[in-house]
């Protein structure tokens, strides 16, 4: 389909996702910029109200968006423009389609995580990549635990094999792109070793890990309180 279109920009839309009237005259018009490979919307859950599990995933969408994306665009380098909205310029896609094809992970053919490859590979090739908060997408996101599960790790495959891709290209960004990329991928393994040991203190002494408990809870809410207000 790339290869066959025509015009100067293109708009990637996932297959469940609704757009806002006016999202393709925002994107495209941050991509007037010939500096600018990509440029991605904000993204909502449509069916945000259905459960519990619908209604965290919503904030989630917004942390990640109006914190974590709308940070990385004060320099120029939003980490991962996200499939369900984002647009292109058409001539930098058709340069780096070969090696956005060609992605392996493990020897074999890569079929996840291709919107935070083809960001990268954007930055790669020395293109800004920008978010619209304005460019307004709601799309649907799991309901059950199961279904996010599975979600979450396709997306924590694709996190920590594009940040690898990502290091050599780091240098040339804001030292904050940095920080970053080590805050996403360190954060979540002192998560997981703090969640661990919490747990392997409980089977050996049957107590609870109470600082630890209190840490996590303490991070989640000042990272989430935001969110929530909104």
């Amino acid at each position: 389909a790339i290869t066959q279109s025509s015009g100067d920009l293109i708009l990637n839309v996932d297959s469940d996702t609704t757009l806002a009237p006016d999202v393709v005259s925002k994107l495209a018009l941050k991509m007037r910029d010939p500096a600018v490979g990509a440029a991605m919307g904000q993204l909502k859950a449509s069916n945000q109200k259905d459960t519990w599990l619908t209604r965290l995933i919503d904030m989630e969408y917004w942390l990640a968006c109006n914190e974590e994306r709308a940070a990385q665009a004060r320099f120029g380098a939003v980490m991962c423009c996200c499939g369900p909205c984002a647009m292109y310029r058409r001539s930098a896609m058709l340069s780096l389609l070969d090696q956005y094809e060609t992605q392996l992970y493990r020897g074999k053919p890569s079929d996840f995580g291709e919107d935070r490859h083809l960001t990268i590979l954007m930055l790669s090739a020395g293109f800004r990549t920008e978010y619209v908060p304005s460019a307004i997408a709601a799309t649907v996101v799991p309901d059950t635990i199961g279904i996010y599960l599975r979600q979450q790790l396709r997306w924590a495959r694709s996190t920590f094999r594009d940040t690898l891709l990502a290091l050599p290209v780091l240098p040339g960004l804001d030292r904050y792109l940095t920080l970053d990329a080590i805050g996403q991928n360190v954060g979540l393994l002192l998560l997981a070793l703090s969640v661990l040991t919490g747990i392997g203190q409980f089977a050996l002494t049957a107590t609870l890990p109470w600082w630890t408990i209190l840490v996590i809870g303490s991070m989640t809410l000042v990272r989430c309180s935001v969110a929530a207000y909104r």
